[in-house]
């Protein structure tokens, strides 16, 4: 375990490394300059804010300096937000974007595992259709569109609910809905299929004709092994949950880290995008080692090399 360990956080650095180079060096290559869209700065004062932060230095230097710097953890200042580091801006909005995406998740898993198990054990009736076709429209939809026919029907039409901000539990409706969409519905579709493997293997016949409890063989036999397809799929399911709620936070105006990300975007806000997307890529990669860990605790029979 602790080799397998060792061996994954250092793939795990040289995949950050990448990753930070790569963007690096291809935000670097699109035209442009974080001060070229301020008409009010002259040119002598635009080159004076490119040498203040050191954006007049050839690529390679700036690209030396930075990564020494961020391997003390220093991301740099924001070039936009005068003032203000790259470290405290994450420091404030990830926290929004954290508890905005782990509710969702935690509402995607506690929906979908459910939806998918009742599709499996009513397979081929009228419960497990609706369930199905729930699950492909959900699938199917963008988050974007679902935000806008929630914030329509509920904010506009109904006007049940307020369509910014996250200040009370009310504020959380609708983004929460539209980012546990997609993921609900596609871990009830990997949940039916798992328990239907699962339900046809020869211990659960066996468990049947020996008079096993139901409740019992489906939660102690069925449902631990169905259940794995899932948590692989927990990984991935963090790097959808961040991305779209960058849009969703934009929709909604949700003062989060996916609000600054596209503002540092749009705005060429250099240190912001960097830090943000070593910051990600780190979190994701993370997780993905931490869901790896999980197969062993759910699952005794996989072994980590």
């Amino acid at each position: 375990m602790a080799k397998y360990i060792a061996k994954r956080i250092g793939l795990a650095i040289v995949t950050c490394w990448l990753v930070a180079t790569l963007t690096f060096f291809l935000m670097n290559l699109v035209p442009g300059g974080p001060f070229m869209a301020e008409k009010a700065l002259t040119p002598q004062a635009q080159q004076a804010m490119m040498e203040k932060y050191g954006l007049d230095k050839p690529l390679p230097e700036q690209y030396t300096i930075y990564m020494g710097k961020v391997l003390h953890g220093d991301l740099g200042p924001s070039v936009k937000q005068r003032g203000r580091t790259v470290n405290s801006i994450i420091e404030t909005k990830f926290p929004v974007s954290a508890k905005l995406g782990g509710i969702s998740i935690l509402i995607a898993v506690l929906v979908g595992v459910p939806l998918g198990s009742i599709a499996a054990f009513k397979r081929g009736k009228m419960t497990d259709n609706i369930i199905i076709i729930f699950s492909t429209c959900g699938i199917a939809v963008p988050s974007f569109v679902i935000s806008t026919l929630l914030m329509y029907v509920l904010s506009f039409e109904l006007e049940w609910l307020p369509t910014y901000g996250l200040t009370s539990w009310r504020h959380y409706i609708m983004p929460v809905t539209a980012l546990a969409l997609y993921p609900a519905s596609y871990i009830s579709r990997l949940m039916r299929s798992s328990m239907l493997d699962v339900l046809g293997q020869d211990y659960m016949r066996t468990a049947r004709a020996k008079g096993v409890a139901w409740f019992f063989s489906v939660f102690k036999h069925a449902l631990r092994n169905a259940i794995l397809p899932v948590v692989t799929y927990l990984g991935p399911l963090l790097a959808y949950t961040v991305t779209g709620s960058f849009i969703v936070e934009k929709i909604f105006t949700i003062p989060g880290l996916g609000s600054e990300f596209i503002g540092a975007i749009t705005g060429r806000d250099y240190p912001l995008i960097m830090g943000t997307t070593i910051f990600l890529a780190t979190l994701i990669i993370t997780m993905n080692v931490v869901v790896d860990i999980l197969y062993t605790i759910i699952d005794p029979r996989i072994k980590l090399k």
